[in-house]
């Protein structure tokens, strides 16, 4: 593989789109540990796509030569403090569309978030003592909703076609 900043960025959106083929087996398959394959294979499209992000900062920050180029986690970029710091339009794209809730890219990120917190006990309300002890419930809770191939297909996309974009633009022609 060549040493090449975009390199890694490709290679994390192959990687994105082989975990969602694995996902898209393991939702149609009829396997006794379906739903685990599922959740890994999520997870690790979610890993992959802001792996993929992280390598998009990394080449924007290596053709602007912006300080601390090799920033762990892609928050470090999408920050206005970042942005102001060295202003240019392909991270100044980044970062509206990261602190936008309603895009793609927010979605991904707060998704990303979201793999490593802990698991949550669901909040009970607190019994108000004049209701009667017997009460009807229903059994028919709705399950957090889980992000489908389509949607993580989407955002795949978006990153990819932000990134072929993003290289016309930084190239020196």
């Amino acid at each position: 593989m060549a040493h090449e900043l975009y390199t890694r960025t490709n290679q994390k959106l192959y990687f994105a789109g082989l975990a969602l083929e694995a996902l898209g087996k393991a939702e149609r398959g009829g396997a006794m540990n379906a739903a685990a394959l599922a959740q890994a294979e999520r997870e690790a499209v979610l890993f992959h796509l802001y792996g993929a992000l992280l390598g998009l900062c990394h080449e924007i920050a290596g053709y602007y030569r912006l300080a601390n180029p090799e920033a762990p986690d892609a928050q470090a970029f999408l920050t206005p403090e970042a942005l102001a710091a060295a202003p240019n339009p392909q991270l100044g794209e980044l970062v509206e569309l990261a602190s936008n809730p309603d895009t793609w890219l927010s979605q991904l990120l707060r998704e990303y978030r979201v793999l490593w917190l802990p698991p949550r006990t669901p909040r009970k309300v607190k019994q108000d003592v004049t209701q009667p002890l017997i009460q009807a419930i229903s059994l028919d809770e709705e399950a957090p909703a889980v992000l489908g191939c389509d949607t993580l297909e989407s955002w795949r996309q978006a990153l990819k076609t932000l990134a072929i974009r993003f290289r016309d633009g930084l190239s020196e022609c």
